[in-house]
């Protein structure tokens, strides 16, 4: 959720019932986190979260100082990403925040509630921007992940609508994490031009192309300035820009409310009437 995950959209899932995340490598410094913080609090009163992913780079973000400003923005609830966050949970663990951390096989699960970590967010290969080396999907990955970890877990990848959640919930999730399909949505910061090109997507029309990135010829396209110019200035052949193929199942630019809504609906909706339905039969 690069570029995309501000305060405006993490206000607006919060305040409609999910837990909106602000994506804190967006933010240049944590000087400019800390007021983004402050701003996401001043519209809403419902918990949210930050997203820090630990990069694998020589030039490491100053993730301390990140850490320090979401500790003294009050955020207690943090999602980590990428590299093993363990150097940085002590921290943390200290001062009350509670650690979602995103992996994408049952080993890497082990290992983050092993280190600490609170909860899990287990990405199947469907998921945007960082499906993992293992290439497995979230039919088999959430039950496995089930019969390994005693943390609560939530499954990424994939998810948009209320067929999603009854899935994921009956392969042993605890619930789903979204993050293209909330791009399409009236409240995220990201150019009309991007939500109408998911809205009209395929699920054929994702490209897996960073493993490694062998081909120099899209070196150009996977840089900063290409992105922003795609999500922010909305020229969609400027650069790469992540979203997963759940973009098949985005059809409507709805508000976070009606879109969360609407799923809890369709998944009652499911469950009262199909599963039960079944039962009965």
């Amino acid at each position: 959720m690069h570029r995309v995950g501000y305060a405006e959209l993490a206000a607006a899932v919060s305040n409609a019932g999910g837990l909106g995340i602000i994506t804190g490598l967006t933010q240049p410094t944590p000087e400019d986190l800390a007021p983004e913080i402050d701003r996401c609090r001043d519209m809403t009163d419902e918990p949210f979260g930050v997203n820090l992913t630990f990069l694998p780079s020589f030039a490491a973000p100053p993730y301390p100082e990140f850490i320090h400003a979401i500790i003294e923005g009050g955020v207690r609830i943090v999602e980590t990403a990428g590299r093993n966050p363990a150097q940085y949970i002590p921290a943390l663990k200290a001062h009350g925040v509670k650690v979602i951390h995103k992996c994408t096989s049952v080993r890497h699960s082990l290992t983050a509630e092993r280190i600490g970590c609170d909860a899990i967010s287990v990405d199947g290969f469907e998921c945007g921007g960082h499906p993992g080396e293992d290439d497995t999907p979230n039919m088999i990955l959430l039950p496995r992940v089930g019969e390994e970890l005693k943390i609560p877990f939530v499954a990424s990848g994939g998810m948009a609508d209320g067929r999603s959640l009854v899935a994921a919930l009956a392969l042993g999730a605890d619930g789903i994490n979204m993050g293209t399909r909330f791009i399409a949505t009236k409240e995220a910061p990201a150019h009309d031009n991007v939500k109408q090109a998911l809205v009209a997507a395929s699920e054929l029309q994702t490209r897996l192309i960073m493993r490694p990135l062998r081909n120099t010829d899209i070196r150009h396209l996977v840089g900063g300035a290409g992105n922003r110019r795609v999500l922010q200035g909305g020229e969609l052949d400027a650069g790469a820009w992540s979203c997963g193929m759940v973009a098949g199942l985005i059809h409507d630019i709805p508000t976070c409310k009606e879109l969360i809504d609407r799923i809890m609906a369709e998944a009652t909706a499911i469950i009262r009437s199909r599963l039960d339905g079944l039962l009965a039969a």
